[in-house]
């Protein structure tokens, strides 16, 4: 079918204004009478705190607030699933850089002086930084109740029998990195109460639904008397997705009666910010002669650092995803999250998926090797189809693009020329290979959460159309998307459609612009809202025509919006869109399963300098299914960007931890790739039209991130033999490994 606006690369509304640098972000705003908050922290990964004095700080001239856990009038505590971190730390500090105190001052300098005059008496405790080893019964305890903060186990089919009769069984131990966002814009907000004693919160949040429900318990304050402005933002990928510095900024405007700014130094993002799990996982895989796989037993334990986030979901799709995009009959799979005294683990794109993937993906290349098959049938032989059973027992009913995005990929001409590409090294100590890898990513929260997106679209008096969702613009584009979508829905000129999102008080709870979700939910729910907008308005011309040839009928949208506007009538719908669920779920693991997943399959092309290490990425090429696709710059924007965020993930990043403590702070020291580091990526769009998606589309950010970091590794054995199970692949590892192999 062909249409107007959809799969059409429209110009993004504010497009412009980025450009340009007009586009006012959250760390920009100023005003009037605004102070700067500032915050004390623990220097110590684990303490008891036995006193705080904040006598001297508050005689500083200019201090307008000092405040610490006293000063919370509501809940001290805060979470997107279980409300384990506190606002201020009251009895005690579980990492570098918990919040203890908070000064409001004139300037950030003289809140930094306050903070300087703070007195904190600490008790030092014992601290466990290991997660397998926190997970033993004698671990020092971060929290009382113990720290397993989820259990999740599932079993499927006769894993020892399977195992008995394999003609090959790997079995390898990998480790994945604590990855940064590393988003432009740092953890920054503004927060003022007006004259109705209001809160008004803009701050980057992928979910100011929630972040108003945490703030009201947080103040002890009604939820419609906060309101939460989250875009636009400076990037997020996972990171702003629970509360960043909401809590302790709302406290510091309450207390001072002033508007109140935080903006994060660098330094002090790396330090609190959140970071992608860091993971071990134990694996073993049995596959029989032909390559069809048997069996996986796998145990992960998840590093979620002081406090849970969404530590649980995450380790939950790491299970989900353990077995890649393969049928996998039998399995035996159990997943611990663990609390540490290390830096706070949270949703980075991905989700848990890109760690386990890792290993699979890994694995099965392994299996190819030692069997002498060709690594891409092995995977079309495996590859998950519509209609077969998930490695979690449940049946895949929706769209599988699987299969296709192998063929793609197979097809392409770096697959088909590969030989060519190998044989071209620019020097003669260095190497080349292709790895290839695949993989599938649910769409939405899965089976057990309540998921739905929701849009009120209304007529303007200017005679255009509002389209109201709340989930944010976090730069990913579900802005333009929503117009496209809406214009198409209704047949109205898109530059006539005006999109909002992210605004507690201004659109509807959509939820989380997270999961790979906000085009599925969000645009599920203007579809719906499009057709009861132009049921209204054609009952309303109906009404006003009146006329036996039903001449209302061959009325455009347009033409019925001109006449509403002509009788100064005012319509407005809501469109309410639940996600479909799994038909089966896994007894509780909430979360597990999905229904809708996006596949894709990447292809690396890489060097490796012998004498170095070092591995340079020459091309990637990536296939993926996004079912139709809505906005072709938006689909080759994320692929590309997904694309060199997995190369990160693969190569260069990790901040390392000594009890705790690191000295990695700022981009000098943490490496991610830059502009030079890009390869030439070639996108390849598989269209598998999801039926229960709007115009049959399906979420894509995350998947386009997980299967590049195992290509580029499995790229890595191809040039040079060396299989890289410990993430990232930065040379001295390459370099320790050629050596190992070598002897």
């Amino acid at each position: 079918m062909e249409y107007q606006y959809i799969g059409k690369p429209v110009i993004r509304q504010d497009a412009y204004g980025k450009v340009t640098g007009e586009t006012r972000y959250m760390s920009d705003l100023k005003i009037p009478g605004m102070l700067w908050g500032r915050f004390l922290r623990s220097p110590h990964a684990h303490a008891l705190i036995k006193r705080i004095d904040t006598s001297k700080a508050k005689q500083v001239d200019g201090v307008h607030a000092v405040v610490t856990h006293e000063d919370v009038p509501g809940l001290n505590a805060y979470g997107g699933v279980v409300q384990d971190q506190p606002v201020f730390c009251r009895d005690k500090v579980r990492l570098v850089g918990d919040f203890v105190a908070g000064v409001a001052a004139e300037t950030k300098e003289i809140a930094d002086k306050a903070l300087e005059l703070i007195e904190v008496e600490y008790e030092l405790l014992p601290g466990v930084f290991d997660p397998e080893e926190a997970a033993k019964d004698h671990a020092p305890r971060v929290h009382e109740k113990g720290n397993i903060h989820l259990r999740t186990a599932v079993e499927k089919g006769d894993v020892e029998k399977a195992f008995n009769n394999a003609h090959i069984i790997v079995e390898r131990v990998y480790h994945t990195p604590r990855q940064m966002h590393a988003y432009l814009e740092t953890e920054s907000g503004v927060a003022f109460f007006d004259d109705q004693g209001n809160l008004n919160m803009l701050c980057g949040s992928q979910y100011s639904h929630r972040d108003q429900i945490q703030l009201a318990r947080i103040l002890n304050m009604p939820e419609e008397k906060i309101k939460v402005t989250s875009n636009p933002m400076g990037g997020a990928f996972g990171g702003k997705d629970d509360l960043t510095i909401q809590g302790q900024l709302a406290i510091l405007a309450l207390k001072s009666k002033r508007p109140v700014k935080v903006v994060y130094s660098r330094e002090e993002s790396v330090l609190i910010g959140q970071k992608k799990h860091p993971m071990k996982i134990y694996m073993k895989t049995a596959a029989a002669r032909d390559g069809t796989l048997l069996a996986n037993e796998v145990k992960i334990y998840s590093d979620t650092g002081a406090y849970a986030t969404l530590g649980g979901p995450v380790l939950n799709v790491a299970l989900e995803n353990c077995c890649s995009a393969y049928r996998m009959p039998n399995i035996k799979i159990e997943g611990l999250c663990v609390y540490t005294n290390n830096m706070i683990s949270a949703p980075m794109r991905g989700f848990g998926a890109n760690q386990s993937n890792f290993a699979m993906e890994t694995q099965i290349d392994i299996i190819a090797h030692e069997l002498g098959l060709d690594p891409m049938e092995i995977r079309l032989k495996n590859g998950l189809r519509q209609g077969d059973e998930g490695a979690l027992g449940h049946t895949l009913t929706t769209a599988m693009g699987t299969i296709q995005t192998l063929e793609a990929a197979k097809n392409s001409e770096l697959w088909r020329e590969r030989g060519k590409y190998k044989a071209n090294p620019t020097k003669p100590w260095k190497k080349r290979g292709i790895g290839l890898a695949t993989g599938v990513k649910g769409v939405g929260y899965g089976r057990g959460l309540p998921d739905y997106g929701a849009c009120d679209m209304s007529i303007l008096e200017n005679g255009n159309i509002r389209v109201a969702v709340g989930c944010p613009e976090l730069g990913q584009g579900n802005t333009v998307a929503y117009s496209q979508m809406a214009a198409e829905a209704l047949g109205f000129p898109i530059e006539r459609i005006e999109v909002v999102t992210g605004h507690s008080h201004a659109t509807p709870d959509s939820r989380t612009s997270t999961a790979s979700r906000s085009i599925y939910a969000g645009g599920g729910a203007i579809l719906i809202a499009a057709e009861k907008l132009k049921d209204e308005l054609s009952k309303f011309a109906a009404h006003i025509i009146k006329d036996s040839d039903n001449e209302s009928q061959n009325l455009s949208v347009e033409e019925m919006v001109k006449l509403a506007l002509e009788h100064k009538k005012e319509i407005s719908v809501h469109g309410h869109f639940d996600v479909p669920l799994a038909d089966k779920g896994i007894p509780g693991a909430f979360g597990l399963p999905h229904l809708v997943y996006s596949a894709t399959t990447h292809l690396a092309l890489v060097e490796v300098d012998t004498c170095t290490g070092q591995v340079e990425v020459i091309k990637a090429v990536c296939a993926l299914d996004a079912g139709r696709v809505i906005n072709i710059q938006g689909l080759e924007g994320q692929s590309e960007g997904g694309t060199v965020m997995g190369m990160g993930y693969a190569l260069l990043e990790d901040i390392e931890l000594h009890e705790g403590k690191t000295d990695i702070l700022n981009f000098n020291k943490y490496l991610i790739p830059t502009a030079l580091d890009v390869p030439e990526i070639e996108t390849i769009p598989v269209e598998v039209n999801e039926a229960t998606g709007p115009f049959g589309a399906k979420g894509v950010a995350e998947g386009v991130c997980i299967p590049i970091s195992p290509a580029i590794t499995n790229a890595i054995y191809d040039a040079i033999g060396v299989r890289i199970e410990t993430l990232p692949a930065t040379l001295e590892r390459v370099q320790d490994a050629l050596k190992i192999t070598s002897k």
